[in-house]
């Protein structure tokens, strides 16, 4: 049976699909502690942690964020970043300036 070109196509396409696919691996996202059952619960609450706009961001002021939100992980976006779009439920975003101070708090 012939290889016949709408077929070469179709495989083309199906590969370059397969290569769009993506995970978040950020290397600043937190990731929960083993013996950290608020993390476990999936839920994250950013209304839990609106004290933290106006401090300068750290990896420890993260960790604690994200425990304190309920949040699997937490992520810290710079102006400019690319971040992905895809919405986690279980993911707290920590907006900061170009100074590292915390602008806004969210989940997603």
């Amino acid at each position: 049976m012939p290889f016949n070109r709408v077929t070469f196509l179709s495989l083309l396409a199906v590969a370059a699909l397969a290569g769009c696919s993506s995970k978040d691996s950020s290397s600043d996202a937190a990731q929960p502690a083993a013996d950290d059952s608020s993390a476990m619960t999936g839920t994250c609450h950013a209304k839990a942690v609106q004290s933290i706009i106006g401090k300068v961001v750290n990896p420890t002021l993260t960790e604690e964020a994200r425990r304190d939100a309920g949040a699997s992980v937490a992520r810290v976006l710079t102006p400019h970043q690319p971040v992905t779009m895809e919405y986690n439920s279980q993911r707290l975003n920590i907006d900061v300036d170009d100074n590292q101070v915390v602008k806004q708090v969210s989940c997603g």
